[in-house]
């Protein structure tokens, strides 16, 4: 094959988009509580290893191309939008409400709202750190982020403590920096009370998201259950406005189950918001596209979570990779990732109704015929067959996510 003229690169991503198929139209993704972060889209490639690949976007062609795509939510960090130097002045108003305008010109609304305390200098030592002047720095850009989610129309606040830990072994008393980090979020809690009062909003849900490594060699909240210990530890003057934004990497990093980990935090009436993507068990924070990797995971999970009626935000929260361009982060990568979290969606839907998996899901619950439930022998013996079903029940899983309950298969 010839090399390819840049004059004709873009054409030849476009027509093979096309030849994939399978995509749903903006009006259809728009049905779904979907939302897109400012820092996915912006994300110029950079990491601790890598130089950007990309060229910096604006947050109102971020919020343009959303809209164009069928993304109806926009997300953003405090500093993703405003520099660090301009929080707390004229400057910050200005651009809060350029964001304004751009939202309401384009047909998107701001569902989240979250504060960077993890990347600028002040934070080396975390948002809880020993001097009091960061705490209270850190205290009050939580609350100013409160203060743009409501004047945006942000319904949660989503907290990252990953600078909460350290690097050193007994550089600081465990105790005493969760104590601090609770003081900021009741800070948080205490302005959304004051500003949503004033402006006549309800509050906002408050989302605390765990990740076990990085950047701190040891995190203080590293997984979504040392994150639920946290909320009903006492140390919250409001509890009940604050749960979990769990993210479905997070959770696989270190080894879990990030289906198990949902259910978890569904029992306790805590799942509130969910961070999607996709990577490897006990790798680095990769963020790739949801379902790129572990497609029939993640359609277990969205089952789970039609089970039980979750109406919250699906946020994008993913890196487009450094090898795709510009203009292949909104002509490939979210109408893409958009489309793959639809599908297994539906497929989510069908698993539901599914008459085989319904059969045998049955079957298992009502168990063998036992006349005497105190031996173990006959128990055993009773059910010894049915369990069978569990392995049978994963097949059927595969199946559909093939389309092969469908009547697909291939000629051998």
């Amino acid at each position: 094959m010839k090399p390819i003229p840049v004059s004709e690169q873009r054409s030849l991503v476009d027509r093979l988009a096309r030849a994939c198929g399978g995509s749903y139209t903006p009006e259809q993704r728009r049905k779904h509580f979907i939302s897109g972060p400012q820092w996915a889209a912006a994300y110029e490639g950079q990491a601790l290893f890598h130089a950007p690949t990309r060229k910096p976007v604006s947050f109102e062609e971020v919020i343009r191309r959303y809209a164009e795509i069928g993304i109806g939510h926009w997300t953003t960090h405090d500093t993703d939008v405003i520099p660090a130097d301009a929080l707390f002045t004229a400057e910050q108003d200005a651009i809060v409400e350029r964001i304004g305008k751009a939202l309401r010109e384009n047909g998107v609304a701001c569902s989240m709202v979250t504060t960077e305390t993890f990347y600028h200098a002040v934070f080396a030592a975390g948002p809880a750190a020993e001097a009091g002047s960061v705490r209270e720095y850190a205290a009050s850009r939580l609350a100013n982020t409160v203060k743009i989610g409501h004047q945006l129309g942000a319904r949660y606040a989503v907290y990252w403590p990953g600078s909460l830990g350290y690097q050193i072994q007994g550089a600081v008393e465990e105790t005493q920096t969760l104590r601090w980090y609770a003081e900021g979020l009741n800070a948080a809690c205490a302005a959304d009370i004051e500003i949503a009062a004033k402006m006549g909003r309800p509050t906002l849900k408050h989302c605390l998201e765990a990740k076990p490594f990085e950047p701190q060699a040891e995190i203080l909240l590293p997984t979504s259950d040392a994150m639920l210990a946290f909320i009903s530890s006492g140390l919250l003057a409001h509890p009940d406005m604050v749960g979990l934004n769990p993210e479905y990497l997070h959770e696989l990093m270190w080894g879990a189950a990030p289906r198990a980990a949902l259910a978890r935090a569904l029992l306790c009436g805590k799942l509130w918001h969910f961070d999607i993507n996709d990577g490897y068990r006990l790798k680095h924070d990769v963020d790739i596209a949801v379902g790129l990797i572990n497609p029939l995971d993640w359609l277990n999970v969205l089952v789970l979570l039609r089970s039980h009626g979750y109406s919250g935000p699906f946020n994008l929260d993913y890196k487009p990779p450094r090898t795709t361009s510009n203009y292949g982060v909104f002509a490939v990568s979210f109408p893409t990732a958009v489309d793959r979290f639809i599908s297994l969606w539906e497929m989510a839907g069908e698993v539901m109704e599914d008459p085989v998996i319904r059969e045998a899901t049955d079957a298992l619950k009502a168990g063998g015929v036992v006349t005497d439930t105190k031996d173990v022998r006959e128990i055993t013996e009773a059910n010894k067959e049915l369990l069978t079903l569990h392995e049978l029940i994963g097949h059927r899983l595969f199946q559909i996510l093939l389309g092969m309950h469908r009547g697909r298969s291939y000629s051998v």
